[in-house]
């Protein structure tokens, strides 16, 4: 994840609650209404999570004149350093030019087997699941899926059996993402024709592993069922009542589907949680503007992080390189997932920033097509 300075932009009015009321037009109101928000997602982020932090190291890559003869002859005006511990906060200065230096979040060393930005979506989702007592989850990726390999070490570290239709066949010979995939989780390679139907072969293969004695849940239902308010989730383990345990099945077996590349709306609490912790003063605080530039496989982490600069009234752009679809499935993507990210929470953005229509994500093509899941890390 890069980003960088760019030159200040209006800052966007603050959302609150749910209401019939107008958007507020004095400063008095402009100023409670941003008040409210921030209660809101105080509350909304006052639950347990997988990351016992948010932290993350943040590091600077720096141009330095300097010519550099190549191979062909030919001469580079520019070469790049690392400034592994770089100043923060009111340091943060764009004296040299905006295009000589940027940042790089290093959420690639969260884990030393899962990627950063999945284990970002999985922050929030992991504790939801134990707390509902999930026995099993199946998902789905290519077949070096980072999301599926993420999915099968969480759920081997909190003893829950993870189930993983991988597309395509079996490699001759298991490495990287696949291989993590094979040891911690149950693999089952699934063919392109049926793969490319995802969602039925999904909830087909859920429902083996369920069996007649289990049941079968997305985590939509977890998220809409009346075990507790998802608005405020307690920062400690939920004890179920017998009420609460009707509705979500007493069984066996609890099979939740989690979607491709943990596309779900609870994934994004995990991206604003890191915008929370970006924004404080001491790393890139909330009044410089700044870019963010993020490769998208589902783009759910691209969602997540425009959502956050929403909610926080944050100057910053997040533009997504796409990585395995087309633009109009990508915005029709970001539509749903705030959709539903305001009907799971509670929560009404149509009031709080007009530009939201046109989506809290700069969608870009890839100069250079990746061959996603396949051979490729993904």
């Amino acid at each position: 994840m890069k980003l960088q300075q760019r030159l200040p932009l209006p800052l966007p009015v603050s959302c609150g609650f749910r209401s019939s009321a107008h958007l507020p037009h004095t400063l008095q109101g402009i100023a409670e209404a941003k008040l409210g928000c921030e209660e809101f997602v105080a509350k909304l982020l006052d639950r347990r999570w997988t990351l016992p932090s948010p932290d993350t190291r943040i590091q600077q890559i720096v141009s330095a004149p300097k010519r550099i003869e190549e191979e062909d002859g030919l001469l580079k005006d520019k070469s790049w350093f690392n400034i592994p511990n770089p100043l923060l906060g009111d340091k943060i200065t764009d004296k040299s030019g905006p295009d000589s230096s940027f940042y790089v979040i290093r959420d690639d060393l969260l884990h030393p087997l899962i990627n950063g930005n999945k284990a970002r979506k999985l922050d929030a989702v992991l504790p939801l699941l134990e707390d509902h007592s999930v026995t099993d989850v199946v998902t789905c990726g290519g077949c070096q899926s980072a999301h599926a390999a993420a999915v099968a070490v969480s759920c081997a570290e909190r003893g829950l059996r993870s189930h993983l239709l991988l597309r395509g066949e079996q490699p001759d010979i298991l490495t990287g993402y696949n291989l993590i995939s094979t040891m911690y989780g149950n693999v089952k390679y699934v063919p392109r024709s049926v793969y490319a139907n995802r969602e039925e072969t999904l909830k087909t293969h859920a429902s083996s592993v369920a069996g007649g004695n289990g049941c079968v849940l997305s985590l939509s239902d977890i998220l809409e069922a009346p075990l507790t308010e998802q608005i405020v989730s307690s920062s400690h383990p939920i004890s179920t009542s017998m009420d609460d345990q009707r509705s979500l099945g007493n069984f066996s077996r609890k099979v939740v589907i989690m979607n491709e590349g943990a596309g779900d709306s609870i994934a994004l609490l995990g991206v604003i949680r890191l915008v929370h912790h970006l924004s404080q003063s001491h790393l890139l605080g909330k009044e410089k503007a700044m870019k963010f530039v993020v490769d998208a496989g589902t783009g759910t982490t691209a969602v997540g992080l425009g959502l956050g600069a929403i909610y926080f009234g944050l100057p910053w752009k997040i533009t997504a390189v796409m990585l395995a679809d087309t633009l109009d499935n990508y915005r029709e993507r970001e539509r749903r997932l705030i959709s539903d990210f305001k009907r799971h929470f509670r929560f009404d953005l149509d009031h709080a920033l007009r530009e939201i229509d046109r989506g809290a994500v700069h969608w870009v093509e890839r100069y250079h097509p990746r061959n996603l899941g396949a051979g490729k890390f993904a």
